[in-house]
Protein backbone atom coordinates (compact mmCIF):
# COMPACT_ATOMS: atom_id res chain seq x y z
CA UNK A 1 0.00 0.00 0.00
CA UNK A 2 1.20 3.47 -0.82
CA UNK A 3 2.10 6.04 1.69
CA UNK A 4 -0.45 8.01 2.62
CA UNK A 5 -0.42 12.05 0.76
CA UNK A 6 0.39 15.13 2.69
CA UNK A 7 -1.97 17.43 3.03
CA UNK A 8 -1.32 21.31 3.63
CA UNK A 9 -3.38 24.59 3.78
CA UNK A 10 -3.43 26.85 1.29
CA UNK A 11 -6.07 29.41 1.33
CA UNK A 12 -7.59 30.52 4.49
CA UNK A 13 -11.50 32.53 4.88
CA UNK A 14 -13.29 33.43 7.59
CA UNK A 15 -16.64 35.54 8.60
CA UNK A 16 -16.93 35.71 11.92
CA UNK A 17 -18.42 37.75 14.64
CA UNK A 18 -14.97 39.69 15.10
CA UNK A 19 -14.52 40.36 11.45
CA UNK A 20 -15.67 39.40 8.03
CA UNK A 21 -11.65 38.50 6.82
CA UNK A 22 -9.36 36.31 8.17
CA UNK A 23 -7.22 39.36 9.57
CA UNK A 24 -9.52 41.12 11.34
CA UNK A 25 -11.19 38.07 12.90
CA UNK A 26 -7.45 37.22 14.14
CA UNK A 27 -6.58 40.97 15.38
CA UNK A 28 -9.94 41.10 17.53
CA UNK A 29 -9.23 37.49 18.76
CA UNK A 30 -5.72 38.14 19.95
CA UNK A 31 -6.57 41.38 21.18
CA UNK A 32 -9.18 39.40 23.35
CA UNK A 33 -12.77 41.14 21.83
CA UNK A 34 -16.22 39.65 22.29
CA UNK A 35 -18.43 39.78 19.74
CA UNK A 36 -21.68 39.64 22.31
CA UNK A 37 -24.36 41.98 22.18
CA UNK A 38 -28.43 41.75 22.12
CA UNK A 39 -29.69 40.24 18.85
CA UNK A 40 -30.90 42.17 16.48
CA UNK A 41 -32.07 39.86 14.10
CA UNK A 42 -35.42 39.60 16.15
CA UNK A 43 -36.88 41.11 19.09
CA UNK A 44 -35.61 38.38 21.90
CA UNK A 45 -37.21 40.06 24.74
CA UNK A 46 -39.60 36.66 25.18
CA UNK A 47 -36.54 34.34 25.29
CA UNK A 48 -34.67 33.21 28.49
CA UNK A 49 -31.49 34.99 26.51
CA UNK A 50 -31.34 38.28 24.66
CA UNK A 51 -27.90 38.32 23.29
CA UNK A 52 -25.82 36.39 20.34
CA UNK A 53 -22.80 36.75 18.63
CA UNK A 54 -24.16 37.92 15.09
CA UNK A 55 -22.07 38.96 12.25
CA UNK A 56 -21.32 42.60 12.19
CA UNK A 57 -21.42 44.77 9.16
CA UNK A 58 -22.44 42.33 6.83
CA UNK A 59 -24.30 42.75 3.88
CA UNK A 60 -24.70 40.16 1.40
CA UNK A 61 -25.17 42.43 -1.40
CA UNK A 62 -21.65 43.67 -1.14
CA UNK A 63 -20.03 40.12 -2.37
CA UNK A 64 -22.77 37.94 -4.09
CA UNK A 65 -25.14 38.96 -7.13
CA UNK A 66 -29.25 39.57 -6.38
CA UNK A 67 -30.16 36.69 -8.25
CA UNK A 68 -27.87 34.11 -5.74
CA UNK A 69 -28.94 36.27 -2.49
CA UNK A 70 -32.82 35.48 -3.84
CA UNK A 71 -31.78 31.76 -4.58
CA UNK A 72 -29.74 30.94 -1.51
CA UNK A 73 -30.04 31.19 2.57
CA UNK A 74 -28.05 32.96 4.77
CA UNK A 75 -26.14 29.97 5.65
CA UNK A 76 -25.18 29.33 1.86
CA UNK A 77 -23.77 33.01 1.25
CA UNK A 78 -21.86 32.85 4.15
CA UNK A 79 -19.95 29.68 2.71
CA UNK A 80 -19.88 31.38 -0.34
CA UNK A 81 -18.51 34.74 0.98
CA UNK A 82 -15.37 32.09 3.33
CA UNK A 83 -14.84 30.22 0.23
CA UNK A 84 -14.31 32.68 -1.92
CA UNK A 85 -11.90 34.80 0.29
CA UNK A 86 -10.04 31.04 0.97
CA UNK A 87 -9.89 30.25 -2.56
CA UNK A 88 -8.46 33.92 -3.55
CA UNK A 89 -5.87 33.43 -1.05
CA UNK A 90 -4.98 30.08 -2.38
CA UNK A 91 -4.18 31.94 -5.33
CA UNK A 92 -5.12 28.85 -7.59
CA UNK A 93 -5.95 28.82 -10.94
CA UNK A 94 -8.75 26.12 -11.64
CA UNK A 95 -8.90 26.53 -15.42
CA UNK A 96 -4.93 24.70 -15.49
CA UNK A 97 -6.43 21.75 -13.69
CA UNK A 98 -8.51 18.54 -14.37
CA UNK A 99 -11.71 19.90 -12.56
CA UNK A 100 -12.32 16.12 -11.48
CA UNK A 101 -9.45 16.38 -9.22
CA UNK A 102 -10.73 19.08 -7.03
CA UNK A 103 -13.81 18.79 -4.77
CA UNK A 104 -16.12 20.56 -1.98
CA UNK A 105 -17.02 18.77 1.26
CA UNK A 106 -18.90 21.67 3.82
CA UNK A 107 -20.44 21.39 7.13
CA UNK A 108 -23.36 22.99 8.86
CA UNK A 109 -25.34 21.37 11.57
CA UNK A 110 -28.76 22.95 10.83
CA UNK A 111 -28.61 24.26 7.39
CA UNK A 112 -31.16 26.84 5.68
CA UNK A 113 -33.02 27.79 9.21
CA UNK A 114 -33.86 31.18 8.04
CA UNK A 115 -35.84 29.51 4.78
CA UNK A 116 -37.31 27.05 7.03
CA UNK A 117 -38.84 29.59 9.37
CA UNK A 118 -39.79 32.20 6.89
CA UNK A 119 -42.00 29.58 4.69
CA UNK A 120 -43.49 27.77 7.82
CA UNK A 121 -44.56 31.11 9.00
CA UNK A 122 -46.09 32.28 5.37
CA UNK A 123 -47.96 29.15 5.10
CA UNK A 124 -49.42 29.73 8.60
CA UNK A 125 -50.03 33.50 7.79
CA UNK A 126 -52.28 32.24 4.71
CA UNK A 127 -54.18 30.02 6.22
CA UNK A 128 -52.11 27.38 5.82
CA UNK A 129 -52.54 27.82 1.78
CA UNK A 130 -49.43 25.61 -0.03
CA UNK A 131 -47.68 28.76 -1.84
CA UNK A 132 -44.50 27.55 -0.96
CA UNK A 133 -41.70 29.42 -2.63
CA UNK A 134 -40.07 27.18 -5.30
CA UNK A 135 -36.82 27.81 -3.98
CA UNK A 136 -37.68 26.12 -0.49
CA UNK A 137 -36.55 23.20 -0.36
CA UNK A 138 -32.97 24.28 -2.33
CA UNK A 139 -32.11 26.57 -0.03
CA UNK A 140 -33.42 24.51 3.13
CA UNK A 141 -30.94 21.59 2.55
CA UNK A 142 -27.45 21.24 4.15
CA UNK A 143 -25.80 19.78 1.34
CA UNK A 144 -26.82 23.14 -0.80
CA UNK A 145 -23.34 25.00 0.03
CA UNK A 146 -20.88 22.77 -1.05
CA UNK A 147 -23.08 22.30 -4.26
CA UNK A 148 -23.37 26.09 -4.93
CA UNK A 149 -19.61 26.26 -4.44
CA UNK A 150 -19.01 23.67 -6.34
CA UNK A 151 -21.28 25.54 -9.11
CA UNK A 152 -19.47 28.70 -9.15
CA UNK A 153 -16.12 27.50 -9.70
CA UNK A 154 -16.83 23.87 -12.00
CA UNK A 155 -15.03 21.85 -9.74
CA UNK A 156 -16.88 18.65 -10.59
CA UNK A 157 -14.75 16.50 -7.84
CA UNK A 158 -15.72 15.03 -4.45
CA UNK A 159 -18.76 17.01 -3.65
CA UNK A 160 -21.69 16.51 0.31
CA UNK A 161 -22.17 17.96 3.02
CA UNK A 162 -21.22 16.38 6.65
CA UNK A 163 -23.76 16.74 9.64
CA UNK A 164 -22.25 16.26 13.39
CA UNK A 165 -23.39 19.13 15.07
CA UNK A 166 -21.31 20.89 16.79
CA UNK A 167 -18.21 18.70 15.60
CA UNK A 168 -19.31 19.40 11.83
CA UNK A 169 -16.54 21.40 10.58
CA UNK A 170 -13.99 19.19 11.97
CA UNK A 171 -15.76 16.03 10.40
CA UNK A 172 -15.62 17.95 7.13
CA UNK A 173 -11.88 18.57 7.36
CA UNK A 174 -11.43 15.70 8.28
CA UNK A 175 -12.66 13.90 5.34
CA UNK A 176 -11.44 16.54 2.66
CA UNK A 177 -8.01 15.33 4.33
CA UNK A 178 -8.24 11.81 3.86
CA UNK A 179 -9.57 12.14 -0.31
CA UNK A 180 -6.56 13.86 -0.69
CA UNK A 181 -4.10 11.33 1.10
CA UNK A 182 -5.66 8.49 -0.68
CA UNK A 183 -5.16 9.95 -3.88
CA UNK A 184 -8.57 10.54 -4.59
CA UNK A 185 -8.51 14.61 -4.88
CA UNK A 186 -5.53 17.28 -5.39
CA UNK A 187 -7.31 20.05 -3.79
CA UNK A 188 -10.01 20.03 -1.44
CA UNK A 189 -12.34 23.20 -0.44
CA UNK A 190 -13.66 22.81 3.06
CA UNK A 191 -15.12 24.28 6.41
CA UNK A 192 -18.72 24.94 7.56
CA UNK A 193 -21.21 27.70 8.16
CA UNK A 194 -23.60 28.28 10.20
CA UNK A 195 -26.97 31.13 10.14
CA UNK A 196 -28.68 29.59 13.08
CA UNK A 197 -29.90 32.83 15.15
CA UNK A 198 -33.08 32.24 14.39
CA UNK A 199 -36.48 32.91 16.86
CA UNK A 200 -36.93 28.78 16.21
CA UNK A 201 -33.10 27.99 16.61
CA UNK A 202 -32.03 30.04 19.17
CA UNK A 203 -35.67 29.54 20.87
CA UNK A 204 -34.65 25.66 20.93
CA UNK A 205 -31.76 26.27 22.61
CA UNK A 206 -33.48 28.24 25.12
CA UNK A 207 -35.79 26.20 26.05
CA UNK A 208 -33.11 23.72 27.08
CA UNK A 209 -31.36 26.72 28.71
CA UNK A 210 -28.31 25.70 27.42
CA UNK A 211 -27.16 29.19 26.68
CA UNK A 212 -26.18 31.33 28.85
CA UNK A 213 -28.82 33.86 30.53
CA UNK A 214 -26.47 36.34 31.75
CA UNK A 215 -28.65 39.73 29.75
CA UNK A 216 -27.20 42.67 31.76
CA UNK A 217 -23.54 41.81 30.71
CA UNK A 218 -22.88 39.88 26.99
CA UNK A 219 -19.62 40.52 26.15
CA UNK A 220 -18.84 38.94 29.87
CA UNK A 221 -21.24 35.94 29.57
CA UNK A 222 -18.96 33.41 27.77
CA UNK A 223 -16.83 32.22 30.76
CA UNK A 224 -15.08 28.98 29.77
CA UNK A 225 -13.52 26.83 32.86
CA UNK A 226 -15.01 29.76 35.27
CA UNK A 227 -16.73 28.25 38.26
CA UNK A 228 -20.00 30.83 37.43
CA UNK A 229 -20.42 30.02 33.90
CA UNK A 230 -23.83 29.61 33.21
CA UNK A 231 -24.25 28.71 29.25
CA UNK A 232 -23.02 28.90 26.11
CA UNK A 233 -23.70 32.33 24.12
CA UNK A 234 -24.56 31.76 20.02
CA UNK A 235 -22.73 32.58 17.39
CA UNK A 236 -23.34 32.51 13.26
CA UNK A 237 -20.47 32.29 10.43
CA UNK A 238 -18.39 30.52 8.32
CA UNK A 239 -14.98 29.73 7.56
CA UNK A 240 -13.23 28.01 4.69
CA UNK A 241 -9.97 26.21 4.27
CA UNK A 242 -8.10 25.05 1.01
CA UNK A 243 -6.09 21.62 1.44
CA UNK A 244 -3.87 20.77 -0.81
CA UNK A 245 -1.66 17.84 -1.76
CA UNK A 246 1.79 18.72 -0.62
CA UNK A 247 3.64 18.09 -4.08
CA UNK A 248 1.07 19.74 -5.96
CA UNK A 249 0.74 23.08 -4.04
CA UNK A 250 5.20 22.89 -3.83
CA UNK A 251 4.75 22.45 -7.44
CA UNK A 252 2.49 25.61 -8.44
CA UNK A 253 4.48 27.83 -5.77
CA UNK A 254 1.61 28.03 -3.56
CA UNK A 255 2.09 29.57 0.20
CA UNK A 256 1.41 26.93 2.55
CA UNK A 257 0.45 27.89 5.81
CA UNK A 258 0.20 24.72 7.83
CA UNK A 259 -0.15 21.13 7.33
CA UNK A 260 -3.41 18.88 8.28
CA UNK A 261 -1.01 16.46 10.46
CA UNK A 262 -4.32 14.13 11.37
CA UNK A 263 -7.46 13.52 12.68
CA UNK A 264 -10.15 10.98 14.53
CA UNK A 265 -14.10 10.74 15.36
CA UNK A 266 -15.48 8.39 17.99
CA UNK A 267 -19.18 8.67 19.51
CA UNK A 268 -20.00 9.09 22.91
CA UNK A 269 -22.80 6.73 23.17
CA UNK A 270 -24.01 8.37 25.93
CA UNK A 271 -26.58 11.03 26.25
CA UNK A 272 -28.32 13.17 23.64
CA UNK A 273 -26.80 16.11 24.44
CA UNK A 274 -24.39 15.92 27.40
CA UNK A 275 -20.75 14.70 26.53
CA UNK A 276 -19.18 11.57 28.75
CA UNK A 277 -18.88 12.79 32.63
CA UNK A 278 -15.10 11.42 32.51
CA UNK A 279 -14.72 12.17 28.90
CA UNK A 280 -13.87 8.83 27.33
CA UNK A 281 -15.18 9.07 23.80
CA UNK A 282 -13.02 12.62 23.72
CA UNK A 283 -10.13 10.73 25.18
CA UNK A 284 -9.92 7.63 22.62
CA UNK A 285 -10.30 10.56 19.73
CA UNK A 286 -7.09 12.43 21.06
CA UNK A 287 -5.17 9.57 21.38
CA UNK A 288 -6.31 8.44 17.91
CA UNK A 289 -5.90 11.54 16.24
CA UNK A 290 -2.63 11.88 17.68
CA UNK A 291 -1.64 8.51 16.26
CA UNK A 292 -3.44 9.44 12.95
CA UNK A 293 -0.91 12.60 13.06
CA UNK A 294 2.13 10.10 13.95
CA UNK A 295 2.71 12.28 16.82
CA UNK A 296 3.17 11.60 20.63
CA UNK A 297 1.25 14.20 23.51
CA UNK A 298 4.37 16.11 24.23
CA UNK A 299 4.45 16.92 20.57
CA UNK A 300 1.50 19.44 21.22
CA UNK A 301 2.35 23.19 21.98
CA UNK A 302 -1.46 24.49 21.89
CA UNK A 303 -4.75 22.96 22.86
CA UNK A 304 -7.89 24.90 20.75
CA UNK A 305 -10.24 23.33 22.94
CA UNK A 306 -14.45 23.15 22.60
CA UNK A 307 -15.00 24.43 25.84
CA UNK A 308 -18.61 26.14 25.08
CA UNK A 309 -18.98 27.39 28.51
CA UNK A 310 -21.49 25.05 29.92
CA UNK A 311 -21.13 23.83 33.29
CA UNK A 312 -20.90 20.12 31.99
CA UNK A 313 -18.93 20.18 28.99
CA UNK A 314 -15.89 22.17 29.86
CA UNK A 315 -15.19 19.82 32.59
CA UNK A 316 -15.45 16.09 30.88
CA UNK A 317 -13.45 18.01 28.53
CA UNK A 318 -10.48 18.78 30.99
CA UNK A 319 -10.71 15.61 32.13
CA UNK A 320 -9.93 14.12 28.59
CA UNK A 321 -7.19 16.88 28.50
CA UNK A 322 -5.37 15.38 31.31
CA UNK A 323 -6.57 11.59 30.40
CA UNK A 324 -4.38 12.33 27.21
CA UNK A 325 -1.69 14.69 28.06
CA UNK A 326 -1.26 14.14 32.03
CA UNK A 327 -1.95 15.98 34.99
CA UNK A 328 0.69 18.72 34.35
CA UNK A 329 1.41 19.17 31.27
CA UNK A 330 3.87 21.95 30.76
CA UNK A 331 4.49 22.52 27.34
CA UNK A 332 0.98 22.79 26.31
CA UNK A 333 -1.50 26.23 26.23
CA UNK A 334 -4.62 25.79 26.56
CA UNK A 335 -7.61 28.57 25.27
CA UNK A 336 -10.82 28.52 24.34
CA UNK A 337 -11.76 31.02 21.62
CA UNK A 338 -15.67 30.59 22.24
CA UNK A 339 -14.76 33.10 24.75
CA UNK A 340 -14.62 35.75 22.03
CA UNK A 341 -16.67 34.06 19.10
CA UNK A 342 -19.64 32.41 20.85
CA UNK A 343 -20.42 29.34 19.58
CA UNK A 344 -20.86 28.59 15.96
CA UNK A 345 -22.33 25.53 16.31
CA UNK A 346 -21.86 23.67 12.90
CA UNK A 347 -19.03 26.12 12.10
CA UNK A 348 -17.28 26.28 15.22
CA UNK A 349 -14.80 23.67 14.03
CA UNK A 350 -13.78 25.64 10.80
CA UNK A 351 -13.20 29.04 12.33
CA UNK A 352 -11.30 27.28 14.99
CA UNK A 353 -9.49 25.44 12.57
CA UNK A 354 -8.21 29.32 11.26
CA UNK A 355 -7.31 30.31 14.78
CA UNK A 356 -5.26 27.06 14.91
CA UNK A 357 -3.26 28.03 12.12
CA UNK A 358 -2.94 31.53 12.54
CA UNK A 359 -1.16 30.39 16.16
CA UNK A 360 1.38 28.40 14.12
CA UNK A 361 1.74 31.12 11.23
CA UNK A 362 2.13 34.25 13.60
CA UNK A 363 3.19 32.36 17.11
CA UNK A 364 0.37 33.70 19.13
CA UNK A 365 -1.99 31.79 21.30
CA UNK A 366 -4.78 33.86 21.79
CA UNK A 367 -6.72 34.27 24.93
CA UNK A 368 -9.55 32.73 26.86
CA UNK A 369 -11.33 36.24 28.10
CA UNK A 370 -13.98 36.48 31.33
CA UNK A 371 -12.48 33.37 33.00
CA UNK A 372 -11.84 34.77 36.50
CA UNK A 373 -11.99 31.96 39.19
CA UNK A 374 -11.45 28.38 37.83
CA UNK A 375 -13.92 25.64 38.34
CA UNK A 376 -12.71 23.69 41.47
CA UNK A 377 -13.74 20.85 39.35
CA UNK A 378 -11.22 21.51 36.37
CA UNK A 379 -7.75 19.50 37.04
CA UNK A 380 -5.56 22.22 38.16
CA UNK A 381 -2.64 20.99 36.32
CA UNK A 382 -4.02 22.60 33.16
CA UNK A 383 -2.05 25.40 31.66
CA UNK A 384 -5.15 28.28 30.18
CA UNK A 385 -4.11 31.12 28.60
CA UNK A 386 -6.16 33.73 30.65
CA UNK A 387 -6.98 37.14 29.46
CA UNK A 388 -4.12 38.03 26.98
CA UNK A 389 -2.45 36.32 24.26
CA UNK A 390 1.03 35.02 24.80
CA UNK A 391 4.09 34.76 22.13
CA UNK A 392 5.24 31.52 21.69
CA UNK A 393 6.74 29.75 18.92
CA UNK A 394 3.80 27.09 18.38
CA UNK A 395 4.71 23.92 16.18
CA UNK A 396 1.64 21.62 16.60
CA UNK A 397 -1.97 22.81 17.75
CA UNK A 398 -4.91 20.34 18.32
CA UNK A 399 -8.60 21.29 17.92
CA UNK A 400 -11.09 19.72 19.43
CA UNK A 401 -14.83 19.89 18.78
CA UNK A 402 -18.08 17.87 20.12
CA UNK A 403 -21.28 17.33 19.66
CA UNK A 404 -25.10 16.86 20.46
CA UNK A 405 -25.81 12.93 19.98
CA UNK A 406 -21.84 12.31 21.66
CA UNK A 407 -19.56 13.28 18.24
CA UNK A 408 -16.50 13.95 19.22
CA UNK A 409 -13.60 15.32 16.17
CA UNK A 410 -10.46 16.27 16.26
CA UNK A 411 -7.73 18.10 13.67
CA UNK A 412 -4.40 17.84 14.49
CA UNK A 413 -2.28 21.01 12.89
CA UNK A 414 1.17 21.18 12.29
CA UNK A 415 4.02 23.75 11.16
CA UNK A 416 5.44 22.66 7.39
Amino acid sequence: MSKPKRVVITGLGALSPLGNTVEDFWDNLTNGVSGAARITHFDPSEFRTHFACELQDFDPADYLEHNMIRRSDPYSQYALVAADQAIEDSGIDFDDMDPFDTGVIWGSGQGGMHTFEEEVKNYAENDYTPRFNPFFVPKLIINMAPGLISMKYGLMGINYATVSACATSNTAIMDALNYIRWGKAKVMITGGSEAGITESSFGGFSAMRAMSQRNDDPKHASRPFDKDRDGFVMGEGAASLVLEEYEHAKARGATIYGEVAGAAMTADAYHMTATHPEGKGATVAMKQALDDSDLNPEDVDHLNTHATSTPVGDISETKAISNVFGENPDHLYITATKSMTGHLLGAAGAIEAIASIKAITDGVIPPTINTENIDEEIPSGLQIVLGEAIEKEVDVVMSNTFGFGGHNGIVVFKKV
